[in-house]
């Protein structure tokens, strides 16, 4: 093999990710794209994978990967000439407890209104299309027609011979021995055969991921997990079936099973307490000439699931085993890849951690093919961002996190479902210490947030359900608190970044699609992709002439950081960037007597006309030294009050002291997502469709738009929207929510909600569908309730609001 000098694109991995990427690059026309593998492709977890593919997902948009996975690999054959071995008999996931066909009705609502088909069906269903089952423990089946198994080899060879057909280099054996970043943004990549000059590189390379990370300084939190499955000889009542047998995924036995040939093949995923880690390569390296091997198989540590297996396909028992398959395969602390350009390193990509490679190898290949060529991505995948990792993702938080994700495999999936290996990281805020007993953490982005705080007499602790729980009565009370009292907040995980330099307001002008805020004031902005779609949400604040705070959401931190920084090198502007994320705190107290509270603090004055809503300003609260934005997402009259990390404590009991005639009190995220919804507040992220770019916008005005964002009062039961879920009308799914929760003024269920604009007016009646029951909607003017500011001025006017 003789390697080109120059490419554009250099992947390296020639698994059936990085060929699939291969592929996708130049069908779309890119020159130069150029494959490295180091012995061959599909070597590494590719040959050995069992081959599932489903359409089902939990998440909404991964469910588009899948579905483009599944098409493409329809007409690979026909497109390549080369057999792929895909078989299509569908799956059914099995239920045997009650709370598990709550779950399934869960995961209904949230297909009703995707393509891809899905279907909950009786136990006599099950039985048809699974003859083989024994029927004692089953209460449904969630059914995915299209859905089956692909030989992987035969898959990436077929990728393989399209990426050539269209003009790519696929080079093996070939290894990448160093990389070498230049000033200029390109890549020089080494192998043992020359140097190769590349605009971009791909780290596509598995269980190898981490070594070609650390030829740049990152650490990928990624980490090998052996996984077996076992094969048997033919079984005679499977030979005797005129069709192909189903998939079958047994949650509560944690395995799935499908036909191969005549017989049958199963795979468990073991509890954390029985799974194994290969941790010796994550310290040591992965030995330098593994490529095609498997690790020792081990009966023993699945035993029992073997045996569930038995009793739920009785066949099995007189089944001969042939084959047991035991590789390594990647996972990364909660499952998902990591895939898109990666924060603090120029045109360096990664599309890594793939637990489920060969289900997602198609729809990623496409999807990150469009990002490098569009210079943005199709859709939002924000949960697949390298960049949602970051410095407290150490090694034993990553062992910690796959051992409890492998275990979890087929674990219920509840709403604001919370994990607890690998917490808390090093990640706490400087309250964590003070608040951990007294409430329900959530975790963000590495860090430890109240979401609800404990009294006496409260049912305490995590108690997740499909149904209202626990956490219901205490966040009415915290609501009822910041309408009526005052409340705190810990706030820190937000992403906070500091901007000055000469070109600083030339770069906010360039990034923000609003104007720049002056000195002492802050504005909500958005961050556009090219095409005007929202790329993030940001407040921004001047806080001296040239020197602003930019403040998001603790998820998007270093996805946010990276586009800043990306824009910052494009366009030469001269500024710096200093990310204070994990040296700051953050407080925010609300509330119609948050200004008397913090009033006895300072000498500062905070009345209305002196301090208005949207401005920012220094000051020292009880001698401690903040920035004092007045702005809060509850829509209360509130400040957040940014100050150094390890003044907290200090802050917070100063302000808790001064608020106790007022009665102030705690509360946490629960709450403030109740408040916000109220306001009509937007979540970004959930509801980013109202703001599009200039261009755009002009477009849309003129072909006129589909949809619309609506606001919707529930009629429910013990049940509350969380999102996602189906809008159904006169017998058909028409829409789909975006976030919703109850509302404790108006003491019924509130919603965000897409729908066509024939269907969109105030007054309309809907229905939205939460586990397996249509709930009557009716559509309400928003807000439910007028934010603080709207009420102070209409109050002036001599107005008399709605609250």
């Amino acid at each position: 093999t003789s390697c080109p000098y120059r490419a554009d694109t250099v992947i390296i991995g020639g698994g059936c990710v990085g060929v699939s990427l291969a592929y996708h690059l130049a069908k779309a026309g890119l020159k130069d794209v150029v494959l490295l593998e180091k012995s061959e492709l599909t070597a590494g977890s590719t040959w050995h994978a069992a081959g599932l593919t489903t359409y089902f997902h939990p998440g909404i948009n991964l469910k588009k990967i899948h579905a483009y996975s599944i098409k493409l690999y329809e007409k690979l054959e026909e497109e390549t000439g080369q057999a792929v071995g895909f078989h299509q008999p569908g799956s059914i996931r099995i239920a045997s407890t009650p709370t598990r066909v709550d779950e399934f009705k869960y995961q209904m609502t949230r297909a009703g209104w995707h393509p891809t088909e899905q279907y909950l069906i009786t136990p006599e269903k099950v039985q048809e299309l699974f003859p083989l089952l024994n029927m004692d423990k089953v209460l449904a089946g969630l059914y995915n027609p299209g859905d089956g198994h692909i030989d992987p080899y035969s898959l990436t060879m077929a990728l393989a011979a399209g990426a050539r057909k269209y003009g790519a280099q696929l080079n093996y054996p070939v290894q990448v021995t160093n990389l070498n970043s230049r000033s200029d943004g390109t890549w020089e990549v080494e192998t043992p055969l020359g140097i190769i000059q590349a605009k971009r590189i791909v780290n596509t390379a598995g269980f190898w991921a981490r070594e070609i990370g650390k030829m740049i300084g990152l650490q990928h939190p990624v980490i090998p997990v052996h996984h077996q499955y076992v094969v048997t000889s033919t079984v005679p009542e499977v030979k005797a079936l005129k069709t192909e047998l189903p998939v079958i995924r047994d949650l509560e036995g944690s395995y799935y099973l499908r036909q191969e040939r005549d017989g049958l093949l199963f795979g468990p995923y073991e509890s954390q307490e029985k799974m194994k880690l290969q941790d010796s390569w994550v310290t040591n390296g992965v030995p330098p000439g593994f490529g095609k091997e498997l690790f020792e198989s081990d009966l023993d540590r699945i035993m029992e699931y073997i045996e569930a297996a038995m009793e739920m396909v009785p066949v099995l028992k007189q089944a001969n085993i042939i084959n047991t398959v035991s590789g390594p395969i990647t996972y990364s602390p909660d499952i998902l890849p990591m895939v898109g350009p990666h924060q603090g390193v120029r045109n360096y990509w990664v599309a890594i951690g793939f637990g489920y490679g060969i289900i997602h190898a198609g729809g990623i290949g496409k999807y990150l093919s469009d990002w490098i060529l569009e210079g943005e991505p199709p859709f939002d995948l924000i949960e697949l961002d390298p960049n949602r990792y970051g410095k407290w993702t150490t090694t034993e938080y990553t062992a910690a996190k796959a051992r409890e994700s492998y275990g979890f495999n087929n674990i219920i999936i509840y709403p604001k479902e919370e994990r607890f290996a690998g917490r808390p990281t090093e990640r706490t805020s400087g309250l964590y210490d003070l608040l951990k007993t007294k409430c329900s953490m959530g975790f963000h982005a590495g860090w430890e947030q109240p979401h609800w705080f404990y009294k006496a007499g409260d049912e305490t602790g995590y108690k997740p359900s499909f149904r209202r729980t626990n956490w219901f009565d205490p966040v009415g009370r915290e609501y009822k608190q910041v309408m009526e009292k005052v409340g705190v907040i810990d706030l820190s995980p937000f992403g906070k970044f500091k901007v000055k330099g000469t070109d600083s307001v030339k770069l906010l002008d360039h990034l923000f699609a609003n104007v720049v805020p002056k000195v002492g004031s802050t504005n909500i902005s958005h961050m556009l992709t090219p095409r005007g779609k929202v790329y993030a949400e940001l407040t921004v604040s001047q806080l001296y002439p040239g020197e602003f705070m930019l403040v998001t959401g603790s998820g998007s931190e270093l996805h946010d950081l990276r586009w800043i920084e990306e824009e910052v090198v494009r366009g030469g502007y001269k500024v710096e960037i200093e990310n204070m994320t994990d040296e700051m705190g953050v407080l925010g107290v609300a509330g119609p007597y948050a200004r008397q509270v913090l009033q006895k603090l300072t000498s500062e004055d905070l009345s209305d006309e002196s301090f208005k809503f949207l401005q920012s300003r220094h000051l020292k609260l009880s001698d401690i030294a903040v920035t004092a934005i007045r702005i809060s997402y509850t829509g209360e009259l509130g400040w957040e009050l940014y100050h150094r990390k390890e003044d907290s404590v200090a802050l917070y009991n100063a302000i808790m002291d001064a608020g106790q005639k007022e009665g102030i009190d705690n509360f946490g995220t629960y709450a403030l997502n109740a408040l916000r919804l109220e306001k009509g507040f937007r979540a970004w992220g959930a509801e980013p469709a109202d703001f599009t770019g200039k261009k755009t916008l002009k477009q849309i005005k003129e072909e006129g738009l589909k949809r619309r964002l609506v606001y919707l009062t529930l009629e429910t039961d013990d049940v509350d929207p969380e999102g996602n879920e189906s809008v159904w009308h006169n017998g058909k799914v028409i829409g789909n929510t975006t976030s919703g929760s109850f509302s404790y003024s108006a003491k019924q269920s509130l919603a965000f909600a897409y729908v066509p604009i024939e269907l969109s007016k105030v007054g309309q009646k809907l229905e939205v569908e939460l586990l397996g029951k249509n709930y009557s909607a009716t559509i309400i003017q928003e807000p439910l309730v007028l934010t603080e500011p709207t009420r102070t001025r209409l109050q002036r006017k001599g107005q008399s609001p709605k609250i």
